[in-house]
């Protein structure tokens, strides 16, 4: 931690804006998240367009690149990836991967192998031999990050596999996720190096994996992380923090809906106090039984008046939040127990009035691809739904 921290005091100034100023401390104190000003933020809300910036970044690459995803498919996505990789380690270019091993529980053992011939260092986190007598399964690292020579980032939903890009049989497949220039990229790098050391037992602490970086931009960024090792739950921490300082609006989109107390009555709170609280969910989703606990929990916020919008296009993967044309917030958290209390989980944090202005109008115009849910017509859906919903909603925290 040292070098981002050096890095921070080294900033002239970072200009937060005064409303986050105790949000922003939060993430210090807690998460050891530093705020880095100067940072240029780009947006992709598809996975081709996001795979083609990718691999091409990772073209540019001179010293180092380091991947971390949930999901890691051996597929046409996957070996796009993979052969740019291969190509990369070939010119001597560091590479190394961490995939996690339940989310890739699928994928052929040699495909890693390949990437291991090829010079590429690759390691699964938290391996689980005989999972029904492990609590390790219970744990997994649902991060999707890449760090490039230390100077480019990407964070976000997305996963590397084909339905990020194809999508589903019944529609698109939208996420959300960011490629980020500038200083902030040190958080991201500290992520991943952290975890590198976890799972290989080898502390990276190299200058070259910070370089000094000019400013490329006008957002204030950081990067906040959760897990279940830390002392406090710290991206939902920040969350009720933020979804209580709201003053105007706060909008989310989220594929799974399984809140913690804390944030449920924080959503409650803002929206019976006259805050515009938007709830975005897919109508239908991939995952049966989450998203039948999902919909246990749409009368808790409609009765206090946040607006829920049920997106019909595709499946909704998109993991972000937008208050007050000032915060925006993308990363790996989903709004559930398991994101918030058991997984390995990082968002960032931008703070920025063109870029939140930016992001509200990508929610907005994703309504248009929505239908709003009426509390008068939720209630009258058939009693054995209500009660199969009521069944799954005990099983919340596990799921």
């Amino acid at each position: 931690m040292s070098k981002p921290r050096a890095e921070y005091l080294a900033q002239e100034s970072v200009v937060v804006p005064p409303d986050y100023r105790r949000l922003v401390m939060l993430f210090q104190n807690i998460d050891q998240s530093f705020p880095f000003g100067g940072n240029h933020v780009e947006t992709y809300i598809d996975g081709e367009s996001m795979l083609n910036a990718l691999i091409e970044e990772v073209r540019k690459a001179e010293n180092h690149i380091h991947m971390e995803y949930y999901i890691f498919n051996d597929d046409e996505v996957g070996n796009k990836v993979l052969d740019v990789l291969k190509e990369k380690a070939q010119e001597g270019v560091k590479v190394r991967v961490i995939y996690d091993d339940v989310g890739c529980w699928h994928v052929p053992s040699k495909f890693f192998r390949k990437m291991s011939d090829a010079g590429i260092e690759v390691r699964g986190f938290l391996k689980v031999h005989f999972p029904f007598f492990s609590g390790r399964v219970n744990y997994r690292n649902h991060r999707k990050l890449t760090v490039i020579d230390g100077k480019v980032g990407f964070i976000g939903g997305m996963n590397l596999a084909d339905r990020y890009v194809k999508g589903v049989k019944w529609g698109i497949w939208r996420d959300t996720h960011l490629k980020i220039e500038g200083k902030a990229v040190h958080g991201l790098q500290t992520v991943f190096l952290m975890d590198w050391y976890f799972v290989d037992q080898k502390l990276l602490t190299s200058s070259e994996y910070f370089p000094k970086l000019p400013d490329v931009g006008s957002s204030v960024a950081q990067i906040v992380t959760g897990e279940p090792t830390s002392q406090w739950p710290d991206i939902m921490q920040g969350l009720v923090k933020a979804i209580t300082g709201a003053r105007k609006y706060f909008y989310v989109q989220s594929p799974y809906f399984l809140p913690t107390e804390p944030v449920l009555f924080a959503l409650q709170t803002a929206a019976l106090a006259g805050v515009d609280v938007r709830l975005m969910i897919p109508k239908k989703s991939d995952t049966v039984l989450p998203h039948l606990g999902t919909l246990s929990y749409l009368r808790d916020v409609l009765q206090a008046g946040v607006k829920v919008y049920q997106y019909q296009k595709g499946f909704i993967h998109s993991k972000l939040m937008i208050s007050d044309d000032v915060l925006v917030s993308v990363g790996s958290t989903n709004m559930d127990f398991r994101s918030f209390e058991h997984n390995f989980e990082v968002n960032a944090f931008v703070y920025d009035r063109e870029f939140a202005q930016q992001m509200k109008q990508v929610f907005i115009d994703d309504q248009a691809d929505a239908v709003q849910v009426a509390l008068k017509e939720w209630k009258k859906r058939p009693w054995w739904e209500k009660l199969i919903q009521g069944i799954i909603r005990l099983m919340a925290p596990l799921l």
